[in-house]
């Protein structure tokens, strides 16, 4: 029984001394980017996946450069749209966006479809 005890708490220390994961919240809960060696986006409003499968297709897919060119200019719009308050309804929150960061095409890709879902779902522009 003591062995058993004793097992459980080695258990339970080594699962508490793990690193926990820096994640960076929008909120709202709009927007989740995980802040690791590799780079994770969760879209969270419910009609953005019905969306992306209606409008996206490997055939319209595009670089990493292009989407990370195209995602400055649209967190440049939202964060200026934010701090003057417009579009509250729909942009609640500042996004942080490093250029120098290098999110991956994933990340990049999902944002990049996120901004073209909030410009025709909010009727916002985003992109010139």
């Amino acid at each position: 029984m003591k062995n058993i005890f004793v097992f459980s708490i080695l258990v339970l220390v080594v699962c508490a001394c793990n690193t926990p994961r820096k994640t960076a919240k929008q909120p709202a809960g709009k927007i989740e980017i995980t802040d690791s060696t590799e780079y994770e986006i969760t879209i969270i409003d419910p009609d953005f996946d019905i969306w992306y499968m209606m409008n996206f297709s490997p055939a319209k897919d595009r670089t990493n450069e292009f989407y990370r060119s195209k995602n400055l200019i649209a967190v440049n719009n939202w964060n200026d749209y934010f701090l003057r308050g417009r579009y509250q309804h729909a942009i609640d929150c500042n996004i942080n966006y490093s250029p120098a960061t290098d999110y991956g095409i994933e990340v990049n890709r999902t944002l990049y479809w996120y901004f073209r879902f909030s410009e025709d779902k909010f009727n916002i522009r985003l992109f010139p």
